[in-house]
């Protein structure tokens, strides 16, 4: 059996709203969701340390954000150890294309992943994707911008 998520996190891995800003955001995006069945999987999650958010089975590339080119997966998976194990205090890293320094979070992922000390997530949301004004409503409600991935494990 596959499980599916709806992930909202902000663009800035570091960054956390309050207990009441993620509050409020949580329960608005519950307002987007079609029934109390969707919303039932509905949570706001703070963490004490940036985690990967993966968006699972529908990842097929990584590539560059300056020259382009597709990075080895084996290289990425490297990279995030790399941070992990320094417990992420930074995410930035050297590209093998270019040898250019950027953050793993910049990375272009062909189905949006990120990074993040807090994240809204519903197990299986009976949705698509949020619209760009739903996104821009809940980013309005959390006082930050958000990235949205679709979770496919």
């Amino acid at each position: 059996m596959s499980d599916d998520y709806l992930t909202v996190i902000p663009t800035d891995p570091y960054w956390q709203p309050s207990t009441d800003a993620g509050d409020r955001a949580a329960a608005a995006l519950a307002r987007m969701l079609p029934d109390d069945e969707a919303r039932r999987g509905l949570q706001a999650q703070w963490h004490d340390s940036v985690e990967v958010v993966y968006c699972g089975a529908n990842l097929r590339t990584i590539s560059c954000p300056h020259c382009g080119a597709e990075c080895v997966s084996g290289w990425w998976g490297e990279a995030v150890s790399e941070r992990y194990d320094e417990g992420f205090r930074t995410l930035m890293t050297r590209v093998p294309c270019c040898e250019i320094e950027t953050s793993l979070n910049d990375l272009v992922y062909d189905w949006p992943m990120g990074f993040a000390r807090f994240r809204i997530e519903v197990l299986y949301p009976d949705r698509a994707r949020l619209t760009d004004e739903e996104l821009a409503e809940l980013a309005d409600t959390l006082g930050h911008p958000l990235r949205q991935i679709l979770i496919h494990i």
